[in-house]
C-alpha cells in the first residue's frame, strides 16, 4: 500500500531504552542487548513489542507511540468481521471468506475496502472496545490504512488471535492464523526473519509512504514451537525507503528469535 508522495527519513531522535522482563534468569538482559544492538545506527522511529507466554517474557520499546497502520490493520478488519459473525451466530458467507483470504494472503486493498465499508465504523469501534484496543483510532472517510495503531494494541490483538478468549471463537482464531501462515512468499519478510526450524510462523506486514515521516513499514507475527509461544510487533516510520524499514524489522526479529532459542 503506497502513495506517490515523497519524503526524507526523519533524523534519529534519542531512543528510549528497550525494557524486557523474563522469568528465565538472564534472558531479559540478553534480549535488551540484542534488540538495542539491532537498532544501532537505525534512523527513523521504531517501536517493538514481544510477549512469550510460555517463557513469561516481554519486551517493549515505545509501546504507546502511534503509527499509521498501513496494511497491518487488515488483521483487525478480519477480527472485526469474525467477531461480528460470532455475535450474530453465523458463518462467513462465501463472498466474505473470499475477500478475507485475498485481504490477508495477498494484502489485497480492494478486498479490504469492501469489507471495511461493509462493517462500518460502529462495528469497528465496537470490536476495539471489546478487545481493549483503546489506543487504536480507525481511519476516517474510508482511509483504513490511516488507522492509528500502537505496539500495545497490536500485541493485544495478537494475544486474542493466539489464546482462548471471549472475544474471538477458537474457530475464528484458527482461521486467522491459517491465513497468516499462508501469506504469499513475497510478503513473508519482517518478523519471521531468523525464526528457528520447528517453530510455526504467522505474519502480516504493512507498508505506506506519505509526505511526513517517510515510509511506514510494519510487521506483526505469531510463533509457536520448541517450548515457545510468542508474538512480535515492530512498527517503524521515518524510513528512507521500504527496504530500509524491512531491514530494520528483520534485524530486530533475528535478535529476538536468536535469544529466545538460546534461552
Amino acid at each position: 500500500m503506497t502513495s506517490l508522495a515523497g519524503a526524507h527519513p526523519a533524523a534519529a531522535a534519542p531512543a528510549p531504552p528497550v525494557t524486557c522482563t523474563s522469568a528465565k534468569p538472564g534472558l531479559a538482559d540478553k534480549l535488551e542487548r540484542g534488540i538495542t544492538s539491532a537498532l544501532t545506527d537505525r534512523r527513523g522511529t521504531i517501536a517493538v513489542g514481544l510477549h512469550d507466554r510460555a517463557a513469561n517474557t516481554t519486551c517493549a520499546l515505545r509501546p504507546a507511540t502511534g503509527y499509521d497502520s498501513a496494511s497491518v490493520v487488515k488483521l483487525t478488519v478480519l477480527a472485526v468481521l469474525l467477531w461480528d459473525a460470532k455475535n450474530h451466530d453465523r458463518l462467513l458467507s462465501g463472498r466474505e471468506a473470499s475477500l478475507s483470504r485475498a485481504m490477508i494472503i495477498k494484502s489485497d486493498n480492494l478486498a479490504t475496502r469492501m469489507l471495511w465499508k461493509q462493517l462500518g465504523m460502529k462495528k469497528v469501534k465496537g470490536f476495539l472496545t471489546a478487545a481493549g484496543m483503546n489506543r487504536t483510532k480507525p481511519g476516517a472517510n474510508g482511509y483504513w490504512g490511516l488507522t492509528r495503531i500502537t505496539v500495545t494494541d497490536q500485541q493485544k490483538l495478537l494475544r486474542l488471535i493466539t489464546a482462548r478468549n471471549a472475544v474471538l471463537s477458537d474457530n475464528s482464531r484458527d482461521y486467522i492464523l491459517k491465513l497468516m501462515s499462508q501469506v504469499v512468499p513475497s510478503q513473508r519478510w519482517g518478523t519471521p526473519y531468523g525464526v528457528p526450524s520447528g517453530i510455526s510462523m504467522a505474519v502480516k506486514n504493512g507498508w505506506l509512504r506519505r509526505d511526513t515521516n517517510g515510509w511506514r513499514v510494519h510487521s506483526v507475527g505469531a510463533f509457536k514451537g520448541r517450548g515457545h509461544d510468542y508474538t512480535i510487533t515492530v512498527l517503524t516510520h521515518g524510513n528512507r525507503d521500504m527496504n530500509y524499514g524491512m531491514n530494520t524489522i528483520q534485524r530486530v526479529a533475528k535478535a529476538i528469535h536468536k535469544e529466545l532459542a538460546a534461552g
